[in-house]
């Protein structure tokens, strides 16, 4: 059964999509923010429905913090940041999927499973060169001083 985090500070989004999520066979777990959000991020967790705009840490300082951990958990931005720019930065950030608010129950449950599904097929390849890798799950550069998350075009390039 796979797990799902919903984070938003919204209660009343929380319960709706925890009642609709759940009544499709997901277990899930909820945070009212990013900084509890972090805290339940595990292993065990298969998806993550992250909202932007919350008090503290925003969803992209999150998902940032999740990318630098090597947390590669596919992540869908539900948010009402509707702007091209906002989307353009969170997918860059590492995000899988982006759904503006408001949103249609019935997309938001096949982008879930289409997000599932890829998870559950695919494998990345991780490019190596001596004690270098890079790991196109969540375009991050691993070094023996550490690793770092890339932009879209600075892995395209290293690549």
């Amino acid at each position: 059964m796979n797990k799902i985090l919903i984070v938003d500070d919204n209660e009343e989004i929380r319960n709706i999509l925890h009642i609709l999520l759940e009544s499709e066979g997901y277990t899930v777990i909820e945070a009212m923010n990013g900084e509890e959000a972090l805290s339940l991020v595990d292993n065990e967790i298969d998806l993550i429905i992250l909202d932007i705009m919350m008090p503290g840490l925003d969803g992209m300082e999150v998902l940032k913090k999740l990318r630098e951990k090597g947390i590669s958990t596919p992540v869908l931005f539900l948010t009402a940041k509707t702007e091209v720019d906002d989307r353009i930065k969170g997918l860059d950030l590492g995000a899988d999927d982006y759904l503006p608010k408001p949103f249609d129950m019935g997309e938001l449950l096949a982008r879930v499973r289409a997000m599932l599904r890829r998870r559950e097929e695919f494998t990345p390849d991780i490019f190596s060169f001596g004690s270098v890798t890079l790991d196109p799950a969540n375009s991050e550069l691993k070094t023996e001083y550490g690793s770092e998350s890339l932009s879209r075009i600075e892995y395209q390039l290293i690549e």
